[in-house]
């Protein structure tokens, strides 16, 4: 009875997968310009390298374009740049996602739909292509010993938001155990919040990891003042969230950082199918009270780092 229980389960997921394949998908969800392109990245389908790194000041392309031998194409919409390039003899797609999670839903999606959804047919492809995705952004220390220009890996990004929890398909990628520590480290202090977390590729981890990184576990926030302890005309439920944050362990693992993006990108990734990590410059400590108020040409050096590291 079970076994027959079991190829029945297995028959009907196939049938759905396939069910799935074969649907087109309708002008209303995947929205395409008059030029063929998908709707906020202005992208087309062939123009997208299997390494896409994600940066989220459009800024920042016009570094990584300057470390390129050739670029193939620039593209520009609101806060999405996006360019196609060579460095080291690897074709690199670079695209800028703005701040915060919401945009991370949309340059996700997008992206994948590229190179995963016919857009003649608006059918998904039978042969599925899975990307690398590699952020390189900035973010604050939540260690005193994790200094301002520090290299931070996020092993684990535990997401403050509630987007995945809007996909079905986030049960099969959240790491449950690690999430039910920091739902429990919430609840203790009344913030009422659901954290999930999720690991980055290991593959890519260990890619870009040297002795100029440091591991860590990454808190992507929902915002940029009060979410992150910052006080201005409005305060904080929490007043010592930092603190909080700071003194969590777990199976000898710590919180290192805050960002805005890693747990969106890490989740979608994952549900996609695709790979991905991000590396973070620390240009403020949030518990010593300084900041590197020149940061950007220490993440030049991110970026060279990072570029080198991939193409290795």
């Amino acid at each position: 009875m079970t076994f027959l229980i079991r190829v029945r389960g297995d028959l009907i997921f196939r049938w759905l997968k396939e069910k799935n394949m074969n649907r087109k998908i309708l002008e209303s969800e995947l929205i395409l310009n008059k030029d063929g392109s998908v709707f906020h990245l202005h992208l087309k389908p062939g123009q997208v390298a299997n390494t896409v790194i994600l940066v989220g000041d459009p800024n920042r392309i016009e570094v990584i374009a300057s470390f390129m031998s050739s670029i193939e194409f620039k593209i520009s919409n609101r806060e999405y740049v996006s360019l196609t390039g060579n460095y080291n003899g690897k074709r690199i797609t670079a695209v800028s996602t703005g701040v915060g999670i919401g945009n991370i839903d949309i340059v996700m999606n997008e992206l994948d739909a590229l190179v995963n959804i016919d857009f003649d047919t608006r059918e998904i492809k039978k042969r599925q292509i899975s990307l690398n995705f590699i952020r390189i952004g900035t973010s604050g220390s939540l260690q005193k010993n994790l200094p301002v220009n520090s290299y931070v890996i996020s092993e684990k990004s535990v997401g403050f938001d509630n987007l995945l929890y809007f996909y079905k398909e986030s049960k099969n990628v959240i790491n449950e155990k690690f999430s039910v520590f920091m739902r429990v480290l919430v609840k203790e202090h009344s913030i009422y919040l659901c954290p999930y977390v999720i690991d980055a590729s290991e593959d890519f981890v260990n890619k870009l990891k040297s002795d100029k990184t440091q591991l860590g576990i990454t808190v992507t926030s929902p915002g940029f003042y009060v979410p992150q302890g910052r006080e201005l005309r409005l305060s904080a439920k929490l007043e010592n969230i930092n603190e909080v944050l700071s003194h969590f362990e777990e199976d000898g693992l710590r919180i290192t950082n805050y960002e805005m993006e890693s747990s969106a990108m890490y989740g979608l990734a994952k549900m996609l199918g695709h790979k991905a990590v991000a590396i973070c410059l620390i240009i403020a400590n949030r518990l010593n009270k300084n900041a590197n108020q020149n940061y950007r040409e220490d993440m030049k050096g991110l970026i060279l780092y990072t570029l080198k590291r991939i193409t290795s």
